[in-house]
């Protein structure tokens, strides 16, 4: 298969698509909707994964795991959340299969093996979990409950694209339970905090911390707080939310405590939670048609080390220096790969590490061996540099903070290029389908206006920003007051 991308100018869509496979981070499965995660992208989750669980913990949260299947009695008991993910629902049935007497060699579901209760594939897990809660919380003294899970999930979508929207894909669920409604929601700003310094401080992706309008809410929620970060395309993508439950759930499942007071009182909930989309975030930030471009903080290999010889003497040689050179760098605590593969040519290598977006490329042949130099090539500037043997440790550890800090600048000057103030519903539009980004504007903070403009345009109110000003106006739809823009934008 050709490595050659279509260009984003060309096709922003099948770009990605193309990059997704090609650099081997996930491919299709024989299940309709659902990817297989190859261990490239695998790596990189796992590395999304080990910071975000140490900012957890670090939090005071702990690690449990709960059911994969809901029976439907509980799954219905919070109505609002039942009937949000009610169409996404994977149900099961039936728990045995049968030869089929009539198609020789085939099975059947057996009708005798019909389940008493149907079981809802969790689609999320607040029901599960505030069952379980109920035995857990009897006192004041059992709260707060901090617990979090890594699991999977099953929202049976129509549309699907690898990382941003499939049947089942990989997460991370916070559910909590409080003494008091500041406690809880506390802890929902807190974590969409944690998460919005992930992004930023791993991913290198500038994000807008905000509150969802009352419709782009989480199914049950009082209160949904998230971050938004833009795309390369102009879209926008919500990275991740944390919900303020308020005491939905408690009273769904009746989840009540002792106060200190000696009285019975609800629980407060929060829940949050981000997914394998951050894989689609972090493509579309910083990629280019050349490949992957991944920021230092979580590429699997900050440095891979092509050896460029004739004969197996210089192999031998360029492998001592290499095997030196990384000694050192893993003792700085960078991630390096010597590619020694003899099946594929340096050019190749070169072509598939840029493809696959290392940082940094150090390039020893037998010339550089006898001046004591190696050639260092950046991913994201694809820029060439001389450097002394003596100074690589230093100078790769120096680049790369330069990379992940280059990113961020680069992301965020891109975004803050992308927010637009308008004041009238033509100069919404026109800024929408020439320039995108995210459109600042003034709404009355109805539905209808919400829903109307949606219709017209097909974007959504991305948040209400946590840091935006308070500031009088006319609604770009409706002219009715309003109090301070808000985002709206086209969204992935």
């Amino acid at each position: 298969m050709s490595k050659k991308l279509t260009s984003r100018a060309e096709d922003y869509s099948k770009w990605y698509n193309e990059l997704v496979v090609k650099a081997d981070l996930a491919e299709n499965s024989a299940v309709r909707g659902c990817m297989v995660i190859k261990p490239y992208g695998y790596a990189i989750w796992e590395k999304m994964q080990a910071e975000l669980d140490k900012m957890f913990k670090e939090t005071g949260h702990q690690n449990a795991y709960f059911p994969l299947f809901v029976p439907k009695s509980l799954f219905e008991a919070e109505e609002k959340n039942a009937e949000g993910f009610a169409k996404e629902c994977a149900v099961v049935t039936h728990y045995r299969l049968q030869t089929d007497p009539d198609n020789e060699g085939k099975l059947r579901v057996d009708p005798e093996a019909k389940l008493e209760e149907e079981l809802v594939v969790r689609p999320t897990s607040e029901a599960i979990i505030w069952n379980t809660y109920k035995k857990w919380i009897q006192s004041y003294r059992d709260l707060p409950l901090l617990i979090n899970q890594w699991a999977n999930v099953v929202r049976w979508e129509m549309r699907t694209r690898l990382f941003l929207r499939t049947a089942e894909f990989l997460w991370q669920e916070g559910h909590t339970a409080h003494e008091t409604k500041a406690e809880a929601v506390e802890e929902a700003q807190l974590m969409n905090g944690v998460y919005a310094k992930f992004v930023e401080n791993f991913m290198a992706i500038p994000v807008i911390q905000g509150v969802k309008s009352e419709s782009e809410r989480f199914a049950g929620a009082e209160d949904t707080y998230c971050i938004e970060a833009l795309m390369q395309d102009g879209k926008a993508l919500q990275a991740g939310t944390s919900h303020f439950l308020g005491q939905n759930f408690a009273k769904a499942f009746d989840v009540k405590f002792a106060n200190k007071e000696g009285k019975q009182d609800y629980v407060w909930a929060t829940s949050w939670g981000v997914s394998t989309r951050l894989m689609g975030a972090l493509i579309m930030t910083h990629s280019d048609d050349n490949g992957l471009v991944l920021p230092p903080s979580l590429a699997p290999n900050q440095v891979v080390i092509v050896p460029i010889y004739k004969s197996e003497d210089d192999f031998e040689a360029i492998s001592k220096v290499a095997d030196t050179i990384m000694a050192d760098l893993r003792a700085k605590g960078v991630t390096v790969k010597f590619d020694k593969r003899k099946t594929h040519r340096p050019g190749a290598k070169f072509a598939q590490h840029e493809l696959q977006g290392v940082p940094l490329r150090v390039a020893i042949g037998a010339r550089d061996l006898a001046n004591g130099t190696v050639e260092l090539a950046r991913r994201d500037t694809l820029t060439k540099t001389v450097v002394a043997l003596n100074d690589l440790t230093d100078t790769i550890t120096v680049l790369l903070e330069e990379i992940q800090e280059a990113l961020f600048t680069k992301a965020l000057q891109f975004r803050d290029e992308h927010i637009t103030a308008v004041d009238t519903f033509e100069d919404f539009k026109a800024q929408l389908e020439t320039k995108g980004g995210f459109i600042a504007a003034h709404w009355d903070g109805t539905i209808e206006t919400e829903d109307k403009i949606k219709a017209l345009t097909k974007a959504t109110i991305r948040c209400i920003p946590l840091e935006a000003k308070l500031e009088e106006g006319l609604c770009v739809y409706s002219g009715k007051a309003s109090k301070q823009r808000v985002l709206f934008a086209k969204a992935y």
